[in-house]
């Protein structure tokens, strides 16, 4: 398990990369919540999501020798723009394993921060075998999504922030919301929330066909998804937690929220009609949970994390429009 002194030392190797975004608060979403909820706005993240802060933690610490044969990483696009853009910073060359159907501005995005961009079929392939088949055959490091060390400290230095703004503003959260795929940053960000605020929930929030990091906190043990789930969150489709992420887990949450896609697309409705913000799917089930309800928020202060604004125009431009 990690602690906050890798956290610490992860914030202090990103200064300057990372954007230290807002925490901010709306009045219309305290009134429909009841009580204070403060922002993390990850969408305003330099390559528009959080995956920076893990892929160049892990990247600047690798060996010269390493940081020349490369490095690959498997992604559905956030963390695939990281590492491209990890890379770029570092003189690194990056390849990326990335599902065909991947929204084409995360391709197109990685592609233009100098990523090599692998395709494969999301429903019928392996992208983490794949993955490691590259890195075997050039001898590159692989630079997982969530389940190293370095990239779940890099990752923790959002709540950090959160933890570090909330208590400037004077507001420390009674609860905090954080979006799950696989789990680094909920993983990073709860040890780092536990270190700075006293007595602070941490909870998780997942598609609800994706629930398999709220199932494996409930059973103890991880969980798999079932064949075949959907969501439109694309960026939180990991088929079960990581070993290290729910390690962390375990000891530190006591449950999961999950939302529907349609709730979704509401959160994702309001942020741009109130917050004034773009946010993708995945990047809007934490303020989803709170918009719906799915945990009591009257008379308390919840943080919750917008994870990132990556999504294709058409597909925006589709959800802004509908009324479901």
């Amino acid at each position: 398990m990690i602690d906050i002194a890798a956290i610490e030392a992860a914030a202090d190797r990103l200064e300057g990369i990372a954007v230290r975004t807002p925490l901010i608060r709306n009045d219309e979403l305290d009134r429909i919540a009841g009580g204070r909820v403060l922002v993390k706005t990850e969408n305003l993240q330099a390559i528009g999501s959080f995956k920076i802060r893990g892929a160049y933690n892990l990247m600047s610490q690798l060996t010269a020798a390493e940081a020349a044969r490369g490095v690959v990483a498997f992604s559905s696009g956030n963390h695939a723009q990281g590492v491209a853009m990890a890379g770029r910073l570092l003189g690194i060359h990056a390849a990326i394993v990335m599902p065909a159907d991947a929204p084409r501005a995360k391709m197109d995005n990685t592609r233009r921060l100098g990523g090599e961009v692998i395709t494969y079929d999301r429903y019928s392939g392996d992208r983490e075998a794949i993955a490691r088949e590259i890195a075997a055959e050039r001898g590159a490091a692989l630079v997982p999504s969530y389940d190293h060390e370095h990239i779940i400290a890099g990752q923790g230095t959002v709540g950090l922030e959160i933890a570090e703004q909330a208590l400037e503003m004077q507001l420390a959260p009674d609860q905090v919301l954080i979006n799950c795929g696989g789990g680094g940053l909920s993983a990073g960000s709860a040890v780092a929330l536990k270190a700075r605020l006293q007595d602070v929930s941490v909870r998780t929030v997942e598609p609800e066909d994706f629930d398999d990091t709220a199932r494996s906190i409930a059973a103890g043990k991880r969980m798999m998804v079932a064949p075949g789930s959907r969501s439109i969150c694309d960026s939180l489709l990991a088929d079960s937690p990581g070993e290290l992420p729910f390690a962390i887990h375990r000891q530190l949450f006591d449950d999961g929220l999950t939302v529907s896609d349609r709730e979704v697309r509401g959160a994702m409705r309001f942020a741009f009609q109130n917050l004034k913000m773009v946010v993708e799917p995945g990047g809007a089930v934490s303020l989803a949970a709170v918009l719906s309800g799915r945990i009591e928020t009257a008379d308390r202060t919840t943080a919750i994390v917008i994870s990132g604004g990556n999504v294709d125009l058409d597909e925006f431009a589709a959800i802004q429009a509908s009324a479901d």
